[in-house]
């Protein structure tokens, strides 16, 4: 019989609490990992999935200590190992795929740079070996013009494009076990198809084994050998994938999947509401942007524009979603309009008056009115403030309001995206990717904003989760008028939510139309091809959609 190559017997992990101490987290787990299989970890936010993950790697969070239980790999307690051991360990044995790329990538490292090293620091290859099998597995991921890339900073890439890079790395040392924590979170979907199917190809070719975390039960489905159902620290539920997904026994795996959101027939999409075209709130005017170059001392020609002549309106109360491929220039856009990022031509108006295309050079009045939040939430909250002293800080500076009163409003907003009021006293590596993004998400509603650019926001989130705050959204566009400009690769989503879509394509708009004609007979070649791609819950759709199968 086959031994499992990692064996997880009776774990259990503790975090401390301020109000309350040291608190179990994760409770008396044990599943095994055999060779050539992939485990699915799925559950809501805050579950364990991440933590149960990373000891896969010898690894336990700050803020957190192992109470119990072992994790053996090929028969050894990777746990006990010493740092020095841990080391050679990792990369060459196990490795791991972040939920957040731009997080865990050097920005001061170009992309070629950060995949070789592990290859060579592991003497699998040499320099120019390694750099050769570099562009091997960026064209494997389909990465643009690799040899360009690989010259590039993470930073002048798009956040799909840096999940790529992370998965590159991860491959190159060919390791026995991955670790893939929401690796196609980031991912359009055509993207996320070759990303799969290029995850898959190497498990097979190397025959390792993975662990896969994940809230994306379509995804799973496509790459799963077994699925795990973990809720507060817990395996409710476990099995085959077939048999998990579609004969679930525990009743909140069967609330995992009915949470889970289908793209609808366009006879089945919610009735066009009728949003006032007066003036718009947010004008964008053929606006030219290119990525900025972090060092004046790398030589060469300047690069391109990332966005070319883009123009949209999106007006009080509407929802105008922006969807488009990695790279496509969805992000840059977002960031444009909030006056983080220049534009190289063109202009950005709110409520008909041009405003600078610098945020520090806008009104008080434009900075409470559009608000963002970004794809990650590890770069946008700071490490050392609380969670009261996060959203406080917006209610401070543009309400004026005393320590009590932001404490009570903190506690109405975090109650408002779900997460506990005793929270408030938390620092963000104390929570889960998903719970720091309802904490973003607090933040920006509570300057009161009449726009909200949400970039990618949901992608961290669990489907219950995530359909809770759409919920939110559309309550507050109905009662307050707030207007949302929702950049997403999760087409089933934009379904529910949308007025308008703005589908972009190498940084142009080729497709802007109501909701309806978007998804119905009249649409761009290209909106029918993101739509083809969007993955279905059943096993095989992957390998019937990319052979042509799928929508047809």
């Amino acid at each position: 019989m086959t031994k499992p190559l990692l064996e997880v017997r009776r774990l259990t992990i503790e975090a401390f609490q301020p109000e309350t101490g040291w608190r179990k987290v994760v409770h008396d787990v044990s599943f095994d990992v055999f060779p050539g299989e992939v485990v699915a970890l799925i559950g809501e936010s805050g579950g364990g999935k991440t933590t149960i993950g990373l000891t896969a790697l010898g690894y336990v969070r700050p803020g957190m200590r192992l109470a119990g239980g072992k994790v053996l790999f090929n028969g050894e307690n990777i746990l006990s190992f010493s740092q020095e051991r841990l080391r050679l360990f990792r990369g060459a044995s196990v490795a791991y795929v972040a939920q957040s790329a731009s997080a865990a990538l050097n920005p001061s490292i170009t992309i070629g740079n950060q995949i070789s090293e592990g290859i060579v620091q592991h003497g699998l290859m040499s320099a120019a070996d390694a750099k050769r099998r570099t562009l091997e597995l960026l064209k494997a991921l389909s990465l643009p013009d690799p040899p360009h890339l690989a010259m590039r900073y993470p930073q002048e890439t798009s956040g799909g494009q840096q999940q790529r890079v992370m998965t590159a790395m991860s491959l190159s040392c060919g390791p026995r076990l991955l670790v893939l924590d929401e690796p196609t979170t980031a991912l359009d979907v055509t993207t996320q198809m070759q990303v799969l199917k290029t995850i898959k190809d190497a498990l097979k070719e190397f025959d390792a084994s993975a662990i896969y975390v994940s809230h994306d039960l379509a995804v799973v489905s496509q790459i799963a050998t077994r699925i795990l159902v973990l809720r507060n620290g817990r395996i409710v539920e476990a099995g085959d994938t077939f048999d998990v997904l579609e004969r679930p026994s525990h009743e909140y795996t069967r609330a995992l999947r009915a949470a889970v959101r289908k793209l609808p027939h366009v006879e089945d999409l919610p009735q066009q509401r009728t949003v006032a075209r007066s003036e718009p709130s947010v004008s964008v005017k053929n606006v030219r942007a290119t990525y900025d170059n972090p060092s004046i001392f790398r030589r060469g020609p300047a690069p391109a524009d990332v966005l070319h002549g883009v123009s949209l309106d999106v007006y009080p109360g509407e929802v105008l979603a922006v969807v488009g491929e990695s790279g496509s220039g969805k992000s840059t856009l977002a960031r444009v309009i909030a006056g983080l990022h220049s534009a190289r031509e063109g202009k950005v108006l709110f409520r008909g008056q041009a405003v600078s295309s610098r945020a520090s050079r806008r009104s008080k009045e434009c900075l409470k009115s559009v608000q963002i939040v970004f794809q990650s939430p590890e770069q946008a909250l700071n490490p050392r403030a609380t969670v009261a002293q996060a959203i406080g800080r917006p209610l401070a500076f543009y309400f004026g309001m005393s320590r009590s009163d932001r404490r009570r409003r903190v506690e109405e907003l975090l109650e408002m995206v779900g997460i506990p009021p005793e929270y408030a006293d938390k620092y963000p590596k104390e929570m889960s990717g998903g719970e720091r993004q309802r904490v973003a998400i607090a933040r920006a509603l509570a300057a009161e904003p009449s726009v909200i650019i949400c970039d990618e926001f949901l992608s961290a989130l669990d489907t219950i989760v995530a359909a809770q705050i759409v919920d939110l959204m559309k309550s507050l566009r109905d009662r307050l008028g707030t207007a949302y400009i929702f950049i997403s690769h999760d087409l089933a989503t934009v379904a529910d939510i949308a007025d308008r879509v703005a589908v972009m394509q190498h940084g142009r708009v080729v497709e802007l139309a109501a909701i309806g004609e978007v998804f119905g007979a009249r649409r761009h070649q290209y909106t029918a091809e993101l739509i083809r791609s969007v993955p279905e819950m059943r096993l095989g759709w992957l390998e019937s959609a990319l052979s042509g199968v799928a929508g047809t």
